[in-house]
């Protein structure tokens, strides 16, 4: 199969790389990683889903392989930090395109799990056990990970200081006009409510 993300081109039947026309070399696992970004371009990838796709489960311990070779990647395709391939802290990469811009589609429950991976430091400290329910009808939404990274963040950042032991739930409900997160510790319950159409609101 052949992709084309702006000066990038990459034919996975040849193995070969284009950097504006120019061969590069890429180390197989480098290949592998580029090749998952291009197939899934504008999309955020999480980095489980990476490390299980791209390497297999000899890598799924050791999430540090994932950014030694991101970096070494990064060196030979050249861009910023941002671009073309963007981190986004404690989800995963997206791989960005030169059009304009486009919605993220963002799959919803690996994002969750590598976001409550992301804190479980904070959680095994308070003696929290994290459990996911989230709703079988809904697995993808349209927004920025960035955005909604940060209002998760926000609404732990409230409520971990006076939790005690015990459970961090996160659930996930469809109604008709909107989809909504619920964080829930020791009772204290906090929604995200994602409206099919307008803005996001907080309760």
């Amino acid at each position: 199969m052949y992709y084309k993300v702006g000066h990038i081109e990459l034919d996975t039947d040849a193995h070969s790389v284009l950097l504006r026309g120019k061969a590069i070399n890429l180390t197989p696992l480098e290949f592998g990683l580029l090749a998952y970004l291009m197939q899934h371009p504008n999309r955020l990838c999480t980095r489980t889903e990476i490390i299980d796709k791209v390497w297999g489960q000899r890598f799924l311990y050791d999430t540090g392989a994932l950014d030694v070779h991101l970096n070494a990647l990064r060196r030979k395709i050249g861009g910023t930090r941002n671009r073309p391939i963007e981190t986004i802290r404690g989800a995963g990469l997206i791989l960005h395109t030169e059009e304009a811009a486009k919605p993220y589609s963002l799959t919803i429950q690996p994002f969750i799990t590598d976001w409550l991976h992301s804190h479980s430091g904070e959680f095994e400290a308070k003696g929290l056990v994290a459990q996911l329910h989230l709703d079988p009808f809904v697995s993808e939404i349209t927004m920025s990970p960035t955005d909604l990274r940060t209002m998760l963040d926000g609404i732990l950042a409230a409520l971990l200081p006076s939790a005690k032991p015990g459970t961090i739930r996160v659930s996930s409900h469809l109604s008709l006009n909107s989809f909504s997160l619920t964080l829930a510790i020791n009772g204290t319950i906090n929604e995200l409510r994602i409206p099919i159409y307008g803005e996001f609101k907080s309760s």
